[in-house]
Order: C-alpha cells, then structure tokens, then sequence
C-alpha cells in the first residue's frame, strides 16, 4: 500500500485509530485513550541496543508519564510473543503492541533511516483530545525522546 504525503501523521492532526494486540494477545485501539494524554513511539525491534535503551528510559520515567495522566504504547513489528519476553526481561510497566506487517507504521508515515533499510524510531505526543502536539524523530540517541516528551507533557 503506497502513502500518500498528504495523509501521514502531522502536528495538529488526529491520526488515524488502529487497533492492535498488546504484549498478552489483548486488542487495544488507540482511540480508547481518548480523555488523557497519550505517548505513542515508534521504535523498529525489541532485544536491540538503542531500543532496550529507550524502553529502559521510559520505564525509568514511567511514573512521571503517569504523574501527567500520560499513557504510553511502544509499538514495532515485532510479534506478541517477543514483546511479551521484552517487557518480562526488562519490567516495562507500559504497553507494547504488535504492528506485524508494519500497516500502523505506514499509515501514520514514520521515516525509515538508513536509505529505508531500518524501520524509524518516532515519537508522537497526542493531547486529550487525540491530536498530535510533537512529533520527534531521532534514531541514534533513544534516550531524548524521553526528556523531550516530558516537556511537552507537562505543557499540556
């Protein structure tokens, strides 16, 4: 499926809902959280160097994200059973969903790097009301999606 510039992810808009299955097999739909602030990321595997980082670094804030009435979902292609193993081994509080096939990933159109060759790590803040505040994108310093997210957080 091609995307089409002018339907990816921006600030200001309301991207689209999906539903996907968590780290236990459950379905979740992102429009279940509407009413709070959510953190969706974006990061391309589990059990890698800068992921485990930036997973670390949001289970290290976790009750900060919780302290600004944030959710956070963690989402890459990997599937259930992976994430599951994932958050076990490193005690992520926060829910990990499952984009096998990377539909969600496209639809919001979150860059690969690397000429394509390694999905994109991109962070989105959305308000209460589901539109998009920031968007952050950087794929060798994980850790800064955490800070910068913060900020925004608590501006809302």
């Amino acid at each position: 499926m091609a995307v089409d510039s002018w339907r990816l992810v921006t600030k200001g808009s309301v991207p689209p809902n999906f539903t996907l299955k968590d780290q236990n097999g459950r379905p979740v739909s992102l429009n279940k959280f509407k009413g709070k602030p959510v953190v969706v990321y974006f990061y391309p595997a589990d059990e890698t160097p800068g992921c485990t980082k930036q997973a670390c670094a949001f289970r290290d804030s976790y009750e900060k994200f919780k302290k600004a009435g944030a959710e956070v979902l963690g989402i890459s292609g990997d599937d259930t059973a992976s994430h599951k193993a994932f958050a076990q081994k490193y005690r992520l509080p926060f829910t990990l969903l499952s984009d096998e096939g990377n539909r969600v990933r496209k639809e919001w159109g979150v860059p690969g790097d690397l000429f394509g060759t390694l999905p994109g790590r991109q962070t989105y803040v959305l308000d209460k009301n589901g539109v998009v505040q920031y968007i952050y994108n950087n794929q060798f310093q994980p850790e800064k999606h955490i800070g910068e997210t913060l900020k925004i957080l608590q501006g809302l």
